[in-house]
């Protein structure tokens, strides 16, 4: 926990929460604490209806949105948010805010624990299980093996907003083994794809598309770099969907 309990002004701390790629049964033992103890949940929407469930009858659930697509303000959302979590924990209230996956990657976690730093508002993080991580594990895809592949790399689909000489970097440890994880790439892989492939030059490289990862609608589509397009129009996958990339991507 953070120590900054005695000086704060709220008695209880925020806990900022990862909960995990969706499945219930994937939460922390710590996680499962939390949620079943809040007063107040503000809960992003990849958040899955079992894990809501698992909230007190009578918390305070607060739907905080985050849906692709949605249309509203990033910045203004955010402080919204920032703004429930003082809120609530002046009033005294035990808060839960509810992240899918963990809080640290991609989650703008640290924005928050900013501004709590800054309002002199007591927290503590409790860590998720990323969904790049469980994809691997549920689909049998080794992000690291000895002699093979050595290190992970995770990125976002904004990778397709890169110049040549970074995406050539990339290219360059995906062709030594690195394994890349890629999030919220759906939307930009043809952009992605195609930079990569050029990048990548004649080296064989596997794209595992995992979508909804640890949900019962969980879905899985492996192909090559040149061939992952093909394989994703004739079978269409809903997000979100996670990409495991690398030398050593296909499935064991």
């Amino acid at each position: 926990m953070h120590d900054k309990l005695t000086q704060s002004h709220n008695i209880h701390p925020v806990q900022i929460v990862g909960a995990g790629p969706g499945a219930a049964d994937l939460l922390t033992v710590r996680a499962v604490r939390c949620i079943g103890q809040a007063d107040v949940v503000l809960h992003d929407n990849l958040v899955s209806a079992d894990i809501l469930a698992l909230c007190r009858k009578d918390a305070e659930l607060i739907y905080t949105g985050k849906k692709y697509g949605d249309a509203i303000d990033p910045v203004e959302r955010q402080q919204h948010i920032h703004e429930l979590m003082a809120e609530h924990a002046a009033n005294g209230k035990k808060v839960v805010r509810l992240k899918s996956g963990d809080p640290f990657i991609y989650g703008r976690a640290a924005e928050e624990v900013r501004y709590l730093q800054e309002h002199n508002i007591a927290f503590e993080v409790v860590p998720g299980l990323t969904a790049g991580i469980a994809a691997a594990s549920l689909c049998q895809v080794p992000l690291t093996e000895r002699n093979r592949s050595k290190a992970v790399l995770f990125c976002t689909g904004h990778t397709a907003n890169y110049d040549f000489e970074q995406l050539e970097a990339l290219a360059n440890m995906l062709r030594t083994g690195t394994s890349l994880v890629m999030y919220m790439g759906l939307s930009n892989l043809p952009k992605v794809i195609a930079k990569l492939q050029v990048a990548a030059g004649a080296e064989t490289i596997y794209v595992t598309a995992v979508s909804q990862v640890s949900a019962p609608t969980q879905q899985t589509v492996t192909a090559t770099l040149s061939e992952i397009e093909a394989a994703l129009t004739s079978r269409p996958l809903p997000m979100p969907v996670v990409f495991i990339i690398g030398k050593y991507a296909d499935l064991l």
